[in-house]
Protein backbone atom coordinates (compact mmCIF):
# COMPACT_ATOMS: atom_id res chain seq x y z
CA UNK A 1 0.00 0.00 0.00
CA UNK A 2 1.54 3.29 -1.02
CA UNK A 3 1.91 6.32 1.22
CA UNK A 4 -0.47 8.20 -1.09
CA UNK A 5 -3.41 6.01 -0.11
CA UNK A 6 -2.80 6.66 3.58
CA UNK A 7 -1.99 10.37 3.44
CA UNK A 8 -4.68 11.48 0.97
CA UNK A 9 -7.65 11.11 3.39
CA UNK A 10 -5.62 12.94 6.04
CA UNK A 11 -4.96 15.78 3.60
CA UNK A 12 -8.67 15.87 2.69
CA UNK A 13 -9.58 16.04 6.38
CA UNK A 14 -7.29 19.01 7.06
CA UNK A 15 -8.47 20.87 3.95
CA UNK A 16 -12.06 20.45 5.13
CA UNK A 17 -11.08 21.62 8.61
CA UNK A 18 -9.37 24.75 7.24
CA UNK A 19 -12.41 25.60 5.10
CA UNK A 20 -14.67 25.04 8.12
CA UNK A 21 -12.59 27.42 10.22
CA UNK A 22 -12.24 30.18 7.63
CA UNK A 23 -15.68 30.14 5.98
CA UNK A 24 -17.81 30.54 9.09
CA UNK A 25 -19.98 33.34 7.67
CA UNK A 26 -22.59 31.18 5.92
CA UNK A 27 -24.24 28.09 7.36
CA UNK A 28 -24.36 26.40 3.95
CA UNK A 29 -20.58 26.61 3.49
CA UNK A 30 -20.05 25.22 6.96
CA UNK A 31 -22.39 22.31 6.26
CA UNK A 32 -20.63 21.55 2.98
CA UNK A 33 -17.23 21.53 4.67
CA UNK A 34 -18.58 19.24 7.40
CA UNK A 35 -19.83 16.84 4.74
CA UNK A 36 -16.40 16.97 3.07
CA UNK A 37 -14.80 16.08 6.42
CA UNK A 38 -17.21 13.15 6.83
CA UNK A 39 -16.41 12.01 3.29
CA UNK A 40 -12.68 12.10 4.01
CA UNK A 41 -13.21 10.12 7.22
CA UNK A 42 -15.23 7.53 5.31
CA UNK A 43 -12.50 7.28 2.69
CA UNK A 44 -9.90 6.76 5.42
CA UNK A 45 -11.98 4.09 7.14
CA UNK A 46 -12.53 2.32 3.82
CA UNK A 47 -8.79 2.29 3.09
CA UNK A 48 -7.98 0.99 6.57
CA UNK A 49 -10.59 -1.75 6.31
CA UNK A 50 -9.38 -2.78 2.87
CA UNK A 51 -5.74 -2.88 4.01
CA UNK A 52 -6.50 -5.43 6.73
CA UNK A 53 -9.10 -7.40 4.72
CA UNK A 54 -11.92 -6.70 7.18
CA UNK A 55 -15.64 -6.65 6.48
CA UNK A 56 -17.29 -3.41 5.39
CA UNK A 57 -20.30 -3.47 7.73
CA UNK A 58 -18.92 -0.61 9.81
CA UNK A 59 -18.61 1.55 6.72
CA UNK A 60 -22.30 1.02 5.95
CA UNK A 61 -23.24 2.08 9.49
CA UNK A 62 -20.96 5.11 9.15
CA UNK A 63 -22.61 6.07 5.86
CA UNK A 64 -26.05 5.73 7.44
CA UNK A 65 -25.11 8.03 10.31
CA UNK A 66 -23.52 10.56 7.97
CA UNK A 67 -26.67 10.68 5.82
CA UNK A 68 -28.74 11.32 8.96
CA UNK A 69 -26.34 14.09 9.94
CA UNK A 70 -26.63 15.67 6.50
CA UNK A 71 -30.42 15.57 6.58
CA UNK A 72 -30.46 17.16 10.02
CA UNK A 73 -28.12 19.93 8.86
CA UNK A 74 -30.26 20.65 5.81
CA UNK A 75 -33.41 20.82 7.92
CA UNK A 76 -31.73 23.32 10.25
CA UNK A 77 -30.64 25.34 7.20
CA UNK A 78 -34.17 25.39 5.77
CA UNK A 79 -35.66 26.38 9.13
CA UNK A 80 -33.10 29.18 9.51
CA UNK A 81 -33.73 30.53 6.01
CA UNK A 82 -37.50 30.46 6.53
CA UNK A 83 -37.34 32.27 9.86
CA UNK A 84 -34.49 34.75 9.21
CA UNK A 85 -34.43 35.08 5.42
CA UNK A 86 -30.74 34.21 4.98
CA UNK A 87 -28.04 31.91 6.31
CA UNK A 88 -25.71 34.52 7.80
CA UNK A 89 -24.64 33.92 11.36
CA UNK A 90 -24.67 37.67 12.05
CA UNK A 91 -28.46 37.80 11.73
CA UNK A 92 -28.88 34.71 13.94
CA UNK A 93 -29.01 35.49 17.65
CA UNK A 94 -29.64 33.09 20.51
CA UNK A 95 -30.76 35.87 22.84
CA UNK A 96 -34.13 36.49 21.13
Amino acid sequence: MSIFNVSFPLFMYFVGLVVFCFKCKHLLLMLLSLEFIVLSLYFGVYICLSMYMYEYYFSMIFLTMSVCEGALGLSILVAMIRSYGNDYFQSFSLLW
